[in-house]
């Protein structure tokens, strides 16, 4: 067995396997031509994005309505059923957003926020056995899954937002499918002591965007890209001035500057504050924010993900946060060790716009496990 075969990743890899079998056997010659293509191809398998942009693949709008179930149950295998529910639910909100922008069409497409525009693509053959990755993606959903020899290795990147972060409802609760990943964040910052925050609290003002961005791997020194370049192709025109004006809204917003943005930026070396600095209750409550993060995995395989946090492991465990400490005040987190790494920002639309992320540092898309492989197989 590969080395990173446990009976979690193996189950849930068999799993995958069964599902997008399924799924590739209902495509016709034209759809399976756009969802399925050879592994790894790796320039595009690591391509990912947030925005609603061409992710890649065949989407929803062009499947059947049978397809549009199996696309599900694959998505489910990847996902506890609270992960599940949130996924669907953030995709759902293309629909608010669809009515808050005034039902516009945008982005070179008939209708600009689509629920249908969800892109899937899967690489190689499924197989229980072998090398194979697949992914799904839209406004706010980025999830990519790679199998190598039976064995599920990469779960990351693993992205969720959610615009608006919060919606009314028929009664005294909002919409809010992200709320615990900001709630207890915020808690667990405005328990420091004085010292603490010093440490872990590295600029006032909040960047507009994740720091890492969709960017396929990280670099010392990687700060947010701007808005009009996190998209498949880049626009000019009318739509690329919109996207310019919208950063520039959002960065007066935040009144974010070079130095703020220089002490938010990422280094392989973690910055902020670290577990072992911390108390008791705080340490628990940065436990769970963790657990928050790797339970959108299925349980037994979000079980084995913790384990980069359980026991001294969080004490490597840093704590950065930007940005007020209201609800209501743009804010930024990052979580990151030299094993693991979540970011959260909640910048836009009057800081009513979630992105988070859960991700490997040493290598998304099972980048090292790959490496290995291709050395011992002859392809």
């Amino acid at each position: 067995m590969h080395e990173t075969t446990t009976p979690g990743r193996a189950r849930v890899a068999a799993k995958m396997a069964e599902e997008a079998m399924r799924l590739v056997d209902s495509l016709d010659d034209g759809q399976r031509a756009i969802a399925v293509w050879p592994f790894p191809s790796d320039d595009e398998r690591r391509r990912w994005f947030y925005t609603p942009t061409d992710h890649g693949g065949l989407t929803l709008a062009a499947m059947t309505q049978p397809q549009h179930r199996l696309v599900f149950r694959l998505v489910a295998s990847g996902l506890s059923t609270a992960g599940y529910v949130t996924a669907s639910t953030i995709m759902s909100l293309e629909n608010v957003l669809d009515q808050l922008e005034g039902f516009t069409a945008s982005f070179e497409r008939r209708r600009g926020r689509d629920p249908l525009m969800y892109f899937v693509r899967v690489f190689g053959t499924p197989s229980p056995t072998g090398a194979w990755s697949w992914r799904l993606g839209g406004h706010h959903v980025s999830l990519n899954f790679t199998v190598i020899d039976g064995a599920l290795s990469a779960t990351t990147p693993l992205f969720l937002g959610a615009d608006p972060a919060s919606s009314p409802l028929l009664g005294p609760h909002p919409l809010r499918p992200l709320a615990g990943v900001e709630d207890l964040a915020r808690e667990l910052t405005r328990s420091l002591t004085g010292e603490q925050r010093h440490v872990a609290i590295v600029s006032p003002r909040a960047p507009t965007d994740l720091v890492g961005a969709n960017r396929a791997s990280l670099t010392d020194g990687d700060q947010p890209i701007a808005l009009t370049r996190i998209w498949r192709k880049q626009f000019d025109g009318e739509i690329g001035a919109m996207l310019q004006q919208a950063q520039e809204r959002l960065d007066a917003s935040t009144g974010v500057g070079a130095a703020d943005l220089e002490a938010m930026s990422f280094t392989h070396r973690p910055k902020g504050l670290a577990a072992k600095g911390m108390d008791a209750p705080q340490r628990d409550m940065l436990d769970a924010l963790l657990r928050l993060y790797v339970d959108r995995l299925p349980e037994d395989l979000a079980d084995e993900e913790a384990t980069k946090f359980a026991g001294a492991a969080l004490d490597d465990v840093h704590l950065l946060w930007a940005g007020g400490l209201d609800p209501g005040q743009p804010h930024y987190y990052r979580l990151h060790s030299p094993i693991l790494l979540a970011e959260y920002d909640n910048s836009a639309r009057d800081a009513n716009h979630v992105h988070t992320v859960w991700r490997d540092p040493r290598g998304d898309f099972a980048d090292d496990p790959l490496a290995r492989h291709r050395a011992e197989h002859d392809h």
